[in-house]
């Protein structure tokens, strides 16, 4: 069954605690779709990506790219999944795809503080509850550690 997480940003950005996230991914084998709505993000998360960490590298590409099927991590503004991804990160309000049934988690990134994309995500939250997805909430701490909410 496919799981649906809900990452609840407060005073952070995407492009603080994506790149963590999908290191973990990879550690775990799964291929990864990031989406977002605009290319202007998506080409700002991918400068962000070569040069988060001077000690880390973190593969990826772009919808663009001529082999994006090839990429472990994939930057997209669409649907689809050419690389096959195991896990779809959802940010700057992309929505749901229609075949989340496909991965095995899709990870809803939001911003708090912003009104409407805290509305977004409960919407989204009550159409995975009522799909019967298995849904799990995550906040930061003070501390910046990822807590699961109950």
């Amino acid at each position: 069954m496919t799981e649906i997480f809900f990452y609840h940003l407060r005073g952070q950005s995407p492009e603080h605690v994506l790149p963590a996230l999908l290191h973990k991914s990879l550690d775990r084998g799964w291929r990864v779709v990031v989406q977002g709505t605009t290319e202007e993000r998506m080409e700002a998360l991918d400068a962000h990506l070569w040069t988060w960490r001077d000690d880390s590298f973190l593969p990826h590409g772009t919808w663009r790219d001529a082999e994006a099927a090839e990429h472990p991590v994939l930057l997209t503004i669409d649907e689809k999944n050419p690389n096959k991804a195991a896990i779809r990160f959802l940010v700057e309000g992309a929505s749901m795809p229609a075949d989340v049934a496909d991965y095995e988690r899709v990870v809803l990134i939001f911003d708090g503080d912003d009104i409407e994309a805290l509305e977004a995500a409960r919407t989204h939250w009550s159409k995975a509850k009522a799909a019967g997805l298995a849904v799990t909430y995550w906040q930061a701490d003070e501390k910046g550690v990822w807590r699961r909410q109950t």
